[in-house]
Order: C-alpha cells, then sequence, then structure tokens
C-alpha cells in the first residue's frame, strides 16, 4: 500500500519504522531535498506542501493521503479529493474534518458550539475598539496569528493596552488575521494523543503534562500523578471531538489546568504531534504507527505504555550553525533507559527541533520535581 504525505519534516521521517512493519510505502510531498524524510521515502515529489498540482500527482499514485501539519489549502484540495474517492480512496482526515481546525478562531467556535471548555475569546476587527478587549479580559491577553502559527510562531503575550496597540499598529498587520484570548494562570498544561479509525474505534494515549519554554515544548512528563477526574476530563473531551468530526487519523490536543482543577482547550494539531513521541519508546503502538493504521483503515493498536512512565525532551538549536552535536549526543545516550532520536538536519537554528531524547521512568509514581531533574540533567548535557 501507498501512502503519500504532505509535507517532509521529522514528523513524516519518525513514521519510516511504523511504515516498513506494516509494509507501506511512503510518498513524500515537500520542497527541499534537505527534508528528513526525503531519507525514508520509497518516492518524493519535489513541490511545496500547498502546491495543488503536486498533490494531484500524488494522488494519482498514492491509496491515501494524510498530512505532515496543518497548512493546508482546503480549497485547492476539494477538486483532488473527488479525484481521490473516484478509486475509493481520500484524504485523512477528510477536508470536512480539517476545515473547523485550521482557523484559530473558527476553532475556537466550533469548540463553543460543542459546549467545549476553552479560554474566553475574541476575533479582532479593524474597527475594534481594542479597549474593550481590556475590560472584558483583563491584562495581560493572548494574540495569537488565526493560521499558519506553530511552536509559539504567532503567539504573544501582551501586557497592556498600550502594547497591543503597538502591536496592531505595525506596517502590514492587519486586525482580522489575529485572535484574541484571556490569559489563563494555569496550573499546568496538558496533552493527549487520540486517534480514530474509519470504522469509529477511538484509541486514546495517556494523558501527559507538558512544559513549554517560549511557546516552544520543551518538556513530557508522562507519569501518573495527575488527578483520575482531571484525566477524565480531557479524554471525554478527546472523544467528543474526534466523534463530532467524524475524525479518522491521529490528533494532539493541548489543555490548561487551572488550580480549581478545570480542563480548558488550549489548541489541537490534527496530525502526529510533538506531546506523543514518547510513544516511540515507552507505548506498545508508537503515535506515528497509529496514524499510519488510522488512514489506512486497519485496527488501531494498543495506546498502553509499556512502562512505568516517561520524560521526553526536545533537543532545541540554540545558535546558526552546520554542527552534528555528536559529543552531546554520546553522553545522552550514555543516561540510563534513555533513547536518542536525531532528525538529521544539516543546519541548527535557535528554537529549530533537531532532536529528543526519552528516558524511560521505571517508577511511574515519580513526584513532579524528579521528572523535572531528568530534564534538566539532559538540558545541562545539550545546553552550552
Amino acid at each position: 500500500m501507498q501512502v503519500g504525505v504532505i509535507g517532509g519534516g521529522q514528523l513524516a521521517w519518525m513514521m519510516a519504522t511504523a511504515a516498513q512493519k506494516l509494509d507501506i510505502e511512503l510518498v513524500i510531498q515537500t520542497p527541499s531535498q534537505d527534508d528528513p524524510a526525503v531519507a525514508i521515502a520509497t518516492h518524493t515529489i519535489f513541490a511545496a506542501i500547498d502546491n495543488a498540482e503536486a498533490t494531484a500527482h500524488l494522488a494519482e499514485i498514492c491509496d491515501v493521503i494524510t498530512f505532515e501539519n496543518e497548512f493546508v489549502n482546503l480549497e485547492a484540495l476539494a477538486p483532488i479529493e473527488h479525484q481521490l474517492r473516484q478509486k475509493g480512496a481520500g484524504f485523512y482526515p477528510e477536508l470536512r474534518s480539517l476545515a473547523p481546525l485550521l482557523d484559530k478562531y473558527h476553532q475556537r467556535q466550533y469548540l463553543q458550539n460543542l459546549h467545549l471548555p476553552t479560554p474566553r475569546f475574541a476575533a479582532l476587527t479593524p474597527t475594534a475598539d481594542l479597549s474593550q478587549f481590556g475590560s472584558q479580559f483583563g491584562f495581560p491577553v493572548v494574540l495569537k496569528a488565526r493560521r499558519l502559527g506553530y511552536d509559539g510562531r504567532g503567539t504573544q503575550i501582551i501586557p497592556d493596552l498600550d502594547s497591543l496597540n503597538a502591536v496592531l499598529g505595525q506596517p502590514g498587520q492587519a486586525a482580522d488575521v489575529w485572535l484574541l484570548e484571556e490569559f489563563v494562570p494555569f496550573e499546568r498544561e496538558l496533552a493527549v494523543m487520540a486517534a480514530r479509525s474509519p470504522q469509529g474505534e477511538i484509541s486514546l494515549y495517556p494523558v501527559v503534562e507538558t512544559q513549554q519554554v517560549s511557546q516552544v515544548c520543551r518538556r513530557v512528563f508522562v507519569t501518573s500523578v495527575l488527578q483520575p477526574e482531571v484525566v477524565a476530563q480531557v479524554k471525554a473531551i478527546a472523544t467528543q471531538l474526534l466523534t463530532h468530526l467524524n475524525y479518522v487519523g491521529i490528533m494532539g490536543i493541548e489543555f490548561f489546568l487551572t488550580a480549581a482543577g478545570k480542563v480548558l482547550v488550549n489548541e489541537t494539531a490534527p496530525r502526529t504531534h510533538n506531546s506523543g513521541h514518547y510513544s516511540l519508546d515507552a507505548c506498545e503502538t508508537s503515535q506515528f504507527e497509529q496514524q499510519l493504521r488510522a488512514v489506512c483503515g486497519l485496527p488501531l493498536g494498543s495506546a498502553a505504555l509499556t512502562c512505568a512512565g516517561a520524560v521526553m525532551v526536545n533537543l532545541l538549536g540554540y545558535e546558526t550553525a552546520a554542527h552534528e552535536y555528536l559529543e552531546q549526543r554520546q553522553q545522552l545516550e550514555q543516561i540510563g533507559r534513555s533513547h536518542l532520536h536525531w532528525y538529521g538536519k544539516s543546519v541548527s537554528r535557535p528554537g529549530r527541533k533537531l532532536g529528543h531524547v526519552t528516558v524511560l521512568l521505571e517508577d511511574g509514581q515519580l513526584e513532579k520535581g524528579q521528572a523535572e531533574a531528568i530534564a534538566q540533567h539532559i538540558e545541562a548535557i545539550w545546553y552550552p
């Protein structure tokens, strides 16, 4: 079976082992020969990920097409989806499942219509009276790009009205591309990977804690310290959302947990997600295998842990350089029960995800401070 993947970054690259296990050939659409997934692809179509003509060619040679990212032009892909359906195939997730999610304001409205809890929000318009948002939400507020934001890009925490006016008053800053949200003084940030098959089977991974630095995921803790009622809230929201969307594939969902124990949906990612990388080494079925199983109509695998827990740390670039970081990588591999995944990128840039390391835990009841100590040890090796 041939599966087309739009996007050639590390998320597509990490599908390789699962594809080989399931006897699936991966055909990648990506613009650069240097992208990680080119090395593992059966065939690569070198074109921009939003190049619909290239995707039409991908549809001719593949049985199904899935996505590595959410930078999707739904209007351009609609005729191709019809082309795929004529031969009994399709995009997974389907375009109609993606439609409510790609614009963050539309996503918020969709969640609100399902009565799922989110931070308070508002769309900005060119004529909006910005002072009203200060009285409505209070400062600070969160300003988010409605489209094409990821890894902290397009998200800003705005401390006061003057700063909000200054940001929106910059040349080229059209107000209607922004979403404004209340700032949530959360106790923790949580995430869950959730998968659904065409037959409606749902598989939910453990609920994890994530920690962000400069809006980029830095650490993921997989332990059993969360209260059962919090885990139940997260899993109920994920199940309702995937079912209502008629979603096929895997999705990452991020949450805020307040001091009062309330769970709020922060964002969704309709694809494999950084918060699920630990599953490569800590779960019976990785998120990447689960994605392929779902989009190919295969039975979903077990999402259960094969260990007591895990700590996953992203290895982020901290300089602009062509560097392999061999010394740091060798030290990381010497940590007990560690698994290093290096993405093979030739150039480092500040904030760029170059790899990750997962340490498997023998005791799932680790206190948060103990898990953080493991993460800090990894980061002390990685960062100068």
